[in-house]
Protein backbone atom coordinates (compact mmCIF):
# COMPACT_ATOMS: atom_id res chain seq x y z
CA UNK A 1 0.00 0.00 0.00
CA UNK A 2 2.71 2.67 0.75
CA UNK A 3 3.80 2.09 -2.81
CA UNK A 4 0.60 3.30 -3.70
CA UNK A 5 0.76 6.25 -2.07
CA UNK A 6 4.17 7.45 -2.65
CA UNK A 7 3.04 7.26 -6.09
CA UNK A 8 2.22 11.13 -6.81
CA UNK A 9 -0.45 10.18 -10.24
CA UNK A 10 -1.89 7.52 -7.84
CA UNK A 11 -2.45 10.37 -4.98
CA UNK A 12 -3.51 12.87 -6.98
CA UNK A 13 -6.55 10.52 -8.98
CA UNK A 14 -7.53 9.83 -4.90
CA UNK A 15 -7.91 13.45 -3.79
CA UNK A 16 -9.36 14.39 -7.23
CA UNK A 17 -12.04 12.11 -6.47
CA UNK A 18 -12.38 12.65 -3.01
CA UNK A 19 -12.46 16.47 -2.80
CA UNK A 20 -14.26 16.98 -6.22
CA UNK A 21 -17.11 14.36 -5.83
CA UNK A 22 -17.36 14.94 -1.70
CA UNK A 23 -19.24 17.92 -1.80
CA UNK A 24 -22.57 16.63 -4.01
CA UNK A 25 -21.90 12.90 -1.86
CA UNK A 26 -21.95 15.49 1.51
CA UNK A 27 -24.72 16.88 0.50
CA UNK A 28 -27.15 14.39 -1.02
CA UNK A 29 -26.38 12.40 2.53
CA UNK A 30 -27.20 15.31 4.07
CA UNK A 31 -30.90 15.70 2.25
CA UNK A 32 -31.56 11.82 2.91
CA UNK A 33 -30.84 12.39 6.57
CA UNK A 34 -33.52 15.33 6.93
CA UNK A 35 -30.65 17.31 8.34
CA UNK A 36 -30.19 20.02 4.61
CA UNK A 37 -32.50 22.59 5.59
CA UNK A 38 -34.21 22.56 2.18
CA UNK A 39 -36.23 19.73 0.19
CA UNK A 40 -34.43 20.08 -2.64
CA UNK A 41 -31.48 21.13 -2.57
CA UNK A 42 -29.56 22.73 -5.19
CA UNK A 43 -27.09 21.03 -6.11
CA UNK A 44 -25.28 22.83 -9.48
CA UNK A 45 -21.88 23.52 -7.56
CA UNK A 46 -21.44 20.78 -6.45
CA UNK A 47 -22.59 19.17 -9.40
CA UNK A 48 -20.69 20.59 -11.49
CA UNK A 49 -17.50 20.17 -9.59
CA UNK A 50 -18.07 16.35 -9.32
CA UNK A 51 -18.63 16.52 -13.07
CA UNK A 52 -14.97 18.08 -13.88
CA UNK A 53 -13.50 16.33 -11.45
CA UNK A 54 -14.68 12.14 -11.47
CA UNK A 55 -12.87 11.20 -14.76
CA UNK A 56 -10.03 12.77 -14.67
CA UNK A 57 -9.77 11.22 -10.89
CA UNK A 58 -10.79 7.93 -12.17
CA UNK A 59 -7.80 8.17 -14.85
CA UNK A 60 -5.37 9.03 -12.62
CA UNK A 61 -5.83 6.63 -10.21
CA UNK A 62 -5.65 4.10 -12.71
CA UNK A 63 -2.56 5.01 -14.05
CA UNK A 64 -0.96 5.88 -10.62
CA UNK A 65 -2.01 2.12 -9.72
CA UNK A 66 -0.22 0.79 -12.92
CA UNK A 67 2.25 2.87 -12.76
CA UNK A 68 2.94 1.62 -8.87
CA UNK A 69 1.79 -2.28 -10.16
CA UNK A 70 4.48 -2.20 -12.47
CA UNK A 71 7.23 -0.68 -10.12
CA UNK A 72 6.34 -3.23 -7.41
CA UNK A 73 6.96 -6.28 -9.98
CA UNK A 74 9.87 -4.68 -10.87
CA UNK A 75 11.11 -4.99 -7.52
CA UNK A 76 10.49 -8.67 -6.89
Amino acid sequence: MKTYLADWVFTTGVALLVLGTGPLLITLLLNQLGIWPEASPTTFGPGLLSFITLWPGIALTALGSRRAHSRLSRRT
